[in-house]
């Protein structure tokens, strides 16, 4: 098992450049704190389960800091909405923070929700 900072990052998404995707950083929290920490999701990336108790966990998890080999992207789409097609939306104010490797070779992305404005945000 890992521990915080010894997850291994690969940005694939990233990598595919502007068109795709926004570089923004994500807006933190004051004070994060951990409400709830799954056990299985932590077990995909291979990280020890009692890295939920340190506070790190809550900053890094919240956007409040981030792994230095994180990439935050707001992530671009296309798509009908209102009727008509849009060539430019995206999600919002989320981001992926980036894309972690497990020991298996699988490939997780780390998300947030409410990460702050985005250039996909609406009134963004």
């Amino acid at each position: 098992m890992k521990t915080l900072t010894e997850l291994n990052f690969d940005n694939r998404f990233a990598r595919l450049g502007d068109v795709f995707s926004t570089e923004v950083m994500p807006q933190p929290l004051a004070e994060p704190r951990l409400v709830v920490a799954s056990e299985a999701a932590m077990a995909l990336l291979d990280l020890d389960p009692a890295e939920a108790d340190r506070p790190l966990f809550a900053e890094l998890f919240s956007g409040h800091k981030l792994w230095s080999t994180a990439e935050p992207r707001a992530m671009v789409y296309s798509g009908h909405q209102f009727g008509a097609y849009n060539p430019q939306l995206g999600d919002g104010r989320g981001l992926l923070l980036g894309e972690v490797i497990n020991d298996a070779g699988d490939y997780w992305d780390l998300h947030l929700k409410g990460a702050g404005k985005t250039p996909y945000s609406r009134m963004g």
